[in-house]
């Protein structure tokens, strides 16, 4: 996840070759620009959640289609053609340009950090240029917090973008806007750090809880980018803990 007030869009720490900054093969492949791994602190914009954010680092292609799958046979409660996906944190939009592979309504997502946002957009149209996109897809700037949900349903996408307090607020978000909707609303959480939030919270059941596989050449590559970072902080695995949930009422 990441912010808005006060951010210069010059650029972002740790995106450079000089700061251990490594190409996964997605980028290569396709054209755009998702690779890295930027820490939470220096995703500061002045917002008031700056401190919540936890790090930059794209879902593992891999991983995001695998937990899809999972979703998919979950018997969501429409055709996958009505749902809005909706990655909340969203970053430099690797999983928006995923999931818009794929026949969703419409592929949304939010990022607080105002330049890792305008990456998104960018590549975005590079995706749409390169006749990618199946699903319309659009980039907001703001606090996923106070997104205002509309009509549903929605699959919501959470790659551990932000700490307990903000998934607090964003889980009552979602039952105050769905809480005459049971069904409507499925959560797809990768690196579950906050999975206490979700059990305390009534109203949601979880679906699926358990271990995402990499493919070999995403485990490779997100091996590799780890083993660059200057300060050794995180660590790449074969797999993503994740969990599935559904707004039930």
């Amino acid at each position: 996840m990441t912010g808005i007030a006060g951010q210069k869009r010059a650029g972002l720490p740790r995106l450079k070759k000089a700061d251990g900054y490594t190409v996964h093969p997605f980028d290569t492949e396709n054209g755009v620009r998702t690779s890295g791994i930027i820490p939470g602190r220096f995703l500061k914009t002045g917002h008031r959640h700056d401190r919540h954010s936890t790090a930059y680092f794209g879902v593992a292609p891999s991983v995001f289609h695998g937990l899809l799958r999972r979703w998919q046979k979950t018997k969501p409660c429409a055709p996958i053609e009505a749902f809005t996906f909706f990655d909340v944190g969203a970053g430099m939009g690797r999983a928006m340009l995923l999931a818009s592979e794929l026949p969703f309504k419409r592929v949304a997502g939010i990022e607080l950090n105002p330049v890792l946002a305008a990456m998104a957009r960018r590549n975005a149209a590079k995706w749409k240029v390169a006749g990618r996109a199946k699903s319309p897809m659009r980039v907001m700037c703001g606090d996923a917090a106070e997104f205002r949900f509309t009509e549903g349903p929605y699959v919501v996408f959470l790659f551990n973008p932000f700490g307990a307090s903000v998934m607090r607020r964003l889980l009552e978000r979602i039952a105050d806007a769905f809480q005459d909707r049971p069904g409507q609303v499925d959560l797809l959480y990768v690196n579950h750090e906050q999975e206490h939030v979700f059990e305390q919270r009534r109203g949601f059941v979880r679906l699926y809880l358990g271990q995402v596989k990499r493919s070999r050449a995403d485990a490779i590559a997100d091996h590799r980018i780890m083993a660059n970072q200057p300060d050794g902080e995180y660590a790449a695995s074969n797999s993503e803990d994740c969990s599935i949930w559904r707004w039930e009422a």
